[in-house]
């Protein structure tokens, strides 16, 4: 989200393999070979070395965590991609600190079954204090029993708290109350209070907490227990008693000594966990029916595990593709672990998917290549219009990068056609810091495209887009919570106009559509190349009486630029250099 410049407007060695009892390979045995046909591809197999696995008698457990994050903590543009996978069992004494591309996870069914007596900690000390770069790392599927009583999990974008269990507080924000710009938590339980502080938006999903402390400018619930009642704009609080379809995540467990991925069932009008009653609704599938992929495969060996009817495990590290992934069956899963990070070469699209039903993806990032490709993730074809709402696909916490790591380009970098699908957690970035930045370098004119009819996003965070962050073509679509900054970098205004409108809206419903509802939603400017530079509105729409919104606001962070309206020609400027947001709370 925010740079060394925003700061100001406010204010290891390789890491040891390890998965005991697991077969070398599972299952798939080898087709006999043709002259035109290539062996087939075994299911199964090792994580390969950045997936390490403890259980409560491994030895020295806290040496490899520090280990790690010595080498992660301030990689934010590092090659580094880390697992780390707790049997079930109970653990003491633990302080395991996050850093970039890390993730932490228990491998029971219930995070319950996992518990460490410590913490798992982000903190921002890499960066004097300013957890607004805290992205990418996770944590899933343990329960915490911190020392001090309240864990602390001080994270920016693309940051998920899935399927925990704090038995105690969590607290947000960094030490000192420093800048955060976050975050998304789901399917979790909280037993004492969440305190945010100093984070400025926040959106919780289908989980229970004890109590809630306060907000700053955004603060969105759905399907919580415990939630603080509907207040925007004072308090900051969007609160909607159910969400009205969620699936959580697909994760890897232990059943016995066979990893297993667990695939949770679609809800409806979902209000709370999904565990903690007995086993969780859902199937599971053996890690035989994967193809276990080790950066360094190439695309058509990915393709050709899919072809076989394999599913996709992606394992810690970079993959390079020449050719799109291309999803064709469904209820196919492709899972990334660690933060695995597909890189589409030559202009191609990273993946994509056919119209079919129940496709899972989940847990990967894709950073742009250098050549500019049209899209990066294509979920369905163009014009489809296939009913998938009994078995939608899902597209959850996959995150893109243009630039940052060195200069990328995509015209597009989601595009959504499939009716009904599901976006459960994603952030869009084009860079704005790192290297290879620069409003022509790291172009990048649209984050999510939806096409499709009746899609749902669930935690949307696209930012810093030349033209529209998110463009919604599709009838019936909906977003629970929304976080936008506008691209800082725009030379001058002429480099934003949008016809004889001042500059692109954050998000943008297209004129024909009949019926669309948003709630939650906020788009901040920080102009800082040309301060002088006005932006129409945050949000732009056709204004008839099936296209609702509740709860907007814009923010002029500094008065770097500044807003002439919410959305439409609705809501108040902003104006003057105080960081005060303008707010909607209905519309029309």
């Amino acid at each position: 989200m925010s740079s060394v410049r925003r700061r100001t407007v406010l204010g290891a060695a390789a890491a040891v393999s390890a998965l005991a009892g697991l077969p070398a390979t599972a299952s798939a045995a080898p087709a006999t070979p043709s002259a035109n046909k290539p062996l087939a591809l075994p299911g199964g197999g090792d994580l390969g070395p950045n997936v390490i696995v403890f259980d409560p008698s491994t030895a020295g457990i806290q040496a490899k965590l520090d280990q790690v994050f010595a080498q992660q903590e301030t990689a934010q543009f590092g090659t580094g991609r880390y697992a780390f996978f707790f049997k079930p069992g109970t653990y003491s004494g633990l302080n395991a600190q996050l850093g970039f591309y890390t993730s932490i996870a228990g491998l029971g069914l219930s995070p319950d079954d996992t518990t460490i007596n410590g913490d798992v900690t982000v903190d921002a000390g890499w960066f004097n204090g300013n957890a607004t770069q805290n992205f990418w790392r996770s944590a899933e599927n343990l329960a915490l029993v911190p020392v001090s009583g309240t864990n602390r999990w001080a994270v920016a974008q693309a940051a998920p708290f899935r399927r925990m269990h704090v038995r105690g507080s969590l607290n947000l924000a960094p030490n000192g109350y420093g800048w955060a710009s976050g975050g998304y938590i789901a399917d979790s339980r909280i037993d004492g209070q969440v305190q945010p502080y100093s984070q400025q938006q926040w959106y919780t999903r289908d989980s229970v907490i004890g109590s809630w402390l306060n907000g700053v400018w955004n603060m969105v619930f759905s399907g919580v227990q415990g939630a603080p009642a509907q207040g925007f704009p004072n308090p900051v609080y969007t609160t909607l008693a159910t969400t009205p379809v969620s699936r959580e995540k697909p994760f890897l467990y232990l059943n016995g000594t066979e990893y297993r991925v667990f695939l949770p069932e679609k809800r409806t009008n979902a209000n709370g966990v999904t565990w903690g009653n007995g086993t969780p609704r859902g199937t599971s599938l053996s890690l035989s029916q994967f193809y276990v992929a080790k950066p360094g495969v190439t695309a058509a060996t990915l393709n050709q595990a899919l072809t076989q009817g394999l599913h996709l495990l992606l394992t810690p590290g970079i993959y390079h593709l020449d050719q799109p992934i291309q999803v064709n069956r469904a209820n196919t899963v492709v899972l990334g672990l660690g933060y695995a990070t597909l890189v589409p070469d030559n202009g191609v699209t990273a993946l994509k998917t056919a119209d079919v039903d129940g496709v899972r993806l989940a847990g990967f990032l894709i950073d742009a290549g250098t050549v500019n490709s049209n899209t990066l993730l294509e979920v369905g074809p163009s014009g489809t219009t296939t009913d998938h709402s009994a078995n939608p696909t899902t597209v959850q916490d996959v995150f893109v990068r243009i630039g940052g790591a060195g200069a990328g380009k995509a015209t597009t970098s989601m595009v959504i056609n499939n009716r009904h699908t599901i976006v459960d957690h994603t952030w869009l970035w084009r860079a704005d810091h790192g290297t290879g930045i620069g409003w022509d370098t790291n172009r990048a004119n649209y984050g999510l495209v939806v096409n499709g009819a009746d899609v749902l996003a669930t935690g949307l965070f696209v930012e810093h887009f030349n033209k529209y962050d998110v463009q919604w073509n599709g009838e019936r679509g909906r977003t629970i919570f929304f976080q936008n900054e506008k691209a800082y970098d725009a030379p001058n205004q002429a480099a934003i106009q949008n016809g004889s409108v001042k500059g692109y809206a954050a998000y943008k419903i297209a004129d024909a559509v009949t019926v669309h509802e948003g709630w939650g939603l906020g788009s901040y400017c920080y102009y800082n190349v040309d301060p002088t530079i006005v932006q129409h509105n945050g949000f732009a729409a056709p204004t008839r009486s099936g296209v609702k919104f509740h709860d907007l606001l814009v923010v002029s962070l500094g008065g770097q630029g500044q807003y002439e309206h919410v959305i439409n020609e609705t809501g108040a400027a902003t104006s003057g250099t105080s960081t005060v947001p303008s707010t909607v709370v209905s519309y029309p």
